[in-house]
């Protein structure tokens, strides 16, 4: 489509099937993958493939749908797992119009390899481009990944995907909070005034702490049961290509 596709793959130590059936069945997949808030599965004709609707709450009073094709290939010769998908929307403030992708299982060890490769093409002519290189393609490998890293949390530890979004945001909000209390100085005074006669060593060392208190709200690991994108390979080992299975499913227009 001529733009350079996204590409994410965790490792999740996990069983293939319960794997399978996370991402596979709808109800469970909208509630792990930050990109999705509903998604239904469509009637069809025996032997098709399988159709389903999507949507994604923008905003609270702005849901945008699509539309898609997929098929799976559950039990290939080398023991690996495929499921491939094609995509649209006709919802004119959808800036992602069309587009195709894949899901790959590969068992490794006690785990599997789960990744995902696919690209889209944006509506809005140079506009939407421009808005999409800047900001959009970022934000959905950030999404991406982020749920990506969440499922493996809800199959390894069983944090379950409303439970470990809690932790996200809590997390977030207390970095959030000591940038604000270490850019601003609130509540400096009252904290010298506890140090008495040491009052003017501190108000020295405060600075020094306040930086050192942001540099670790900033680039802190997240906590091990909280979401991070980071913990996904963003990048393919090797060159990736798409399956064939891909190949074979039309345009869901």
């Amino acid at each position: 489509m001529g733009h350079t596709g996204l590409y994410i793959e965790a490792r999740i130590r996990a069983d293939l099937d319960d794997l399978w059936a996370r991402t596979q069945e709808p109800s469970q997949h909208q509630r792990w993958d930050l990109r999705f808030t509903e998604i239904d599965h469509l009637p069809r004709a025996e032997g098709e493939p399988r159709r389903f609707r999507y949507a994604t709450r923008v905003l609270p009073f702005l849901t945008v749908a699509g539309t898609g094709v997929s098929a799976g290939e559950k039990e290939r010769p080398d023991g690996t797992r495929t499921s491939a998908l094609r995509f649209s929307s006709p919802h004119p403030l959808s800036l992602l119009a069309e587009g195709s992708g894949y899901w790959r299982y590969i068992p490794d060890g006690d785990g599997v390899r789960f990744l995902t490769g696919y690209d889209y093409r944006p509506r809005w002519g140079a506009v939407g481009a421009l808005a999409d290189r800047l900001l959009f393609r970022p934000l959905m490998g950030w999404a991406t990944a982020w749920s990506f890293d969440r499922l493996r949390l809800w199959l390894e530890q069983g944090v379950t995907p409303e439970r470990a979004r809690l932790n996200w945001l809590t997390e977030l909000t207390l970095r959030a909070l000591v940038i604000t209390v270490a850019c601003t100085g609130l509540g400096l005074d009252s904290l010298l005034r506890l140090f008495g006669p040491f009052a003017p060593a501190m108000a020295y060392f405060c600075p020094l702490l306040f930086a050192v208190a942001i540099c670790v709200a900033l680039f802190k690991s997240p906590l091990s049961r909280t979401p991070a994108a980071r913990r996904c390979l963003r990048q393919p080992p090797t060159r990736a290509r798409a399956p064939r299975l891909l190949r074979t499913l039309e345009n869901p227009r």
